[in-house]
């Protein structure tokens, strides 16, 4: 399983801290985190370089994903082959989401799209979406947008950058989209949501 996350526009430090926090949760689960070895049950994490309005760009993601597994240079294993999944953040969903459907219409398998604070940004694919969001008003509006089965919301809210730097620092809910009225599934924090996602994903 291979994980590309595409930044917002902000501070590098911001993704490497949610790098850092990921690298963290992965190396504390049944998720084997391999960056150098060749592995095939292995969580391989590419961060996509932008910082900048690039970010916003679908080509750009796309030519260094395939550029990345092309070349091995994250010793990605099986090509295009190797399911995906995307981890983007704010601006960053806006690229990411048209680079996966790029993707796939290159070959490629996409095994979910998870997006953290898109506002705003439509979501569709015929690959599992769910939305992270710091507030109620964010996870509900964005809803409206697209959005799969099982999604996360910040309860108490906090500010748009706070789930990006430390996710295992924001308490919230998860929810299940597919019911009218929605209640909330359970309480953890934002790090725990997304890890179940991941482990989801590795063990299917």
């Amino acid at each position: 399983m291979s994980i590309i996350i595409c930044p917002g526009i902000h501070e590098p430090e911001l993704t490497e801290s949610f790098r850092v926090g990921l690298l963290d949760l992965v190396s504390h689960s049944a998720i084997p985190a391999v960056s150098y070895a060749n592995a095939p049950n292995s969580a391989n994490i590419l961060i996509y370089p932008g910082k900048d309005v690039s970010v916003l760009s679908a080509l750009h993601i796309l030519q260094f994903l395939r550029v990345s597994v092309a070349h091995r240079r994250y010793c990605l294993t099986g090509s295009l082959k190797s399911p995906i999944i995307f981890i983007s953040f704010s601006a960053g969903v806006v690229g990411a989401i048209g680079a996966a459907h790029l993707w796939q219409i290159l070959g490629g398998r996409v095994k979910a799209f998870i997006a953290i604070d898109g506002w705003g940004v439509p979501l569709q694919g015929n690959f599992p979406i769910h939305r992270m969001s710091h507030d109620y008003f964010t996870h509900w509006s964005s809803s409206l947008l697209g959005s799969g089965q099982n999604n996360f919301y910040a309860d108490p809210a906090v500010d748009h950058l706070s789930i990006w730097k430390s996710p295992q620092t924001v308490q919230g809910c998860w929810v299940d989209s597919s019911i009218e009225i929605i209640p909330p599934k359970g309480r953890l924090t934002a790090a725990e949501f997304l890890l179940m996602l991941l482990k989801r994903y590795e063990a299917n």
